[in-house]
């Protein structure tokens, strides 16, 4: 009985070591509530498509990281362009649209409808292009618009705003001003909708907060894609997003700029900048759809601006790519791209007028 109970006690103890030995490092905490985390691996979500897996391990081969901010920013805007191009071919194929450039009150734009047939005359969408604030006033423009006016049967006015470094905050929102004045005359506010994706997607919540501050309607409906209605880099998505997708480099470690110094004289504690901050503002938004990755940077954001806006009794709705990343709408290959450009359609469908 007794050289049983030995042997039982052994093999429990080898079982518990071997157990422990094997078990992966823990996170630590710090007095401050910083979290140590241990070195692991992040396989491809098992939830997402077989062709977000298959894009997932393509990134083997290509460079990891956001460039340096040293480059000139007429380098950067034609690299960006160039890398984009195969993506704007990709997305002209599946959607057969009419781009024609037409500037609205001085300020550059595209004016983008489906081809060959009628489009909806009671409905306009105004994209605001990502880019960082300084840049893609061409590929981003037409990736956030082509699907949108093919699938919606909507006309897409696209706005080229003014980026830096040449110019510095309010100009983007200026001019998104100015051509919004201009087509209201055209246009009733309720059937108006705006939307874009990272700085275009914090310039639509930006404009929320600023045009009722100029005595203007709100549109009918706003979509903050691939952003959120607080800053860029804050939250908890900025660190796990910067080591687990690497699109971005996590706080601390960026390479500079990227808006150019297009925030540089703003006052940081500007209500307008993070709306989400702030109940008076939030509470006179118009109804709103978020969309962010769960390897996004820009999911505390807009996580964060859902929050505010159920608060505030604002109609909200906030869809998260599982296993996505920074504005993954510009990717027509991935099945959850093409669902979100549905669900953008079907949004502004059900809230403008």
């Amino acid at each position: 009985m007794r050289l049983k109970l030995a042997l039982a006690l052994a093999l429990a103890a080898g079982t518990s070591a071997l157990t422990a030995q094997d078990k992966p490092a823990r996170p630590t905490f710090g007095a401050d509530g910083t979290v140590h985390v241990p070195a692991f691996d992040l396989p491809a979500s098992e939830l997402s498509s077989p062709e977000a897996r298959a894009a997932q391990a393509a990134r083997a081969k290509m460079a990891g990281g956001a460039p340096p901010n040293d480059i000139p920013v007429d380098v950067m805007r034609r690299g960006l362009e160039a890398m984009l191009a195969p993506q704007v071919a990709e997305m002209r194929k599946l959607y057969n649209v009419d781009i024609v450039d037409q500037p609205i009150d001085g300020v550059p734009t595209r004016i983008v409808k489906p081809h060959g047939r009628d489009f909806d005359h009671s409905r306009l969408l105004v994209n605001l292009h990502g880019g960082g604030f300084s840049m893609c006033a061409d590929a981003c423009a037409l990736l956030e618009s082509i699907p949108m006016a093919a699938l919606g049967n909507f006309e897409v006015v696209t706005i080229n705003y003014r980026m830096g470094p040449e110019a510095h905050h309010p100009a983007a929102l200026e001019d998104i001003e100015k051509v919004y004045r201009r087509l209201l005359p055209h246009h009733k506010a309720s059937s108006i909708g705006i939307y874009g994706c990272s700085a275009g997607g914090a310039l639509s919540a930006q404009i929320a907060a600023w045009l009722p501050k100029r005595g203007l309607p709100q549109p009918g409906a706003i979509g903050i894609f691939g952003a959120g209605g607080v800053r860029f880099m804050k939250g908890d998505s900025a660190y796990v997003a910067g080591y687990i997708d690497g699109s971005f480099p996590p706080p601390g470690a960026s390479t500079g700029d990227m808006s150019r110094g297009y925030f540089s004289a703003a006052d940081q504690s500007d209500p307008v900048l993070s709306p989400a901050l702030h109940p008076d503002l939030i509470a006179k938004f118009p109804p709103t759809l978020l969309i962010t990755g769960t390897r996004a940077m820009d999911m505390s954001p807009a996580i964060v601006t859902n929050s505010a806006l159920i608060k505030a009794h604002v109609p909200s709705t906030l869809i998260v790519g599982e296993g996505m990343g920074h504005c993954y709408i510009y990717q027509p290959g991935l099945p959850e791209a093409r669902d979100a450009h549905q669900a953008i359609v079907d949004f502004f469908r059900a809230n403008l007028k």
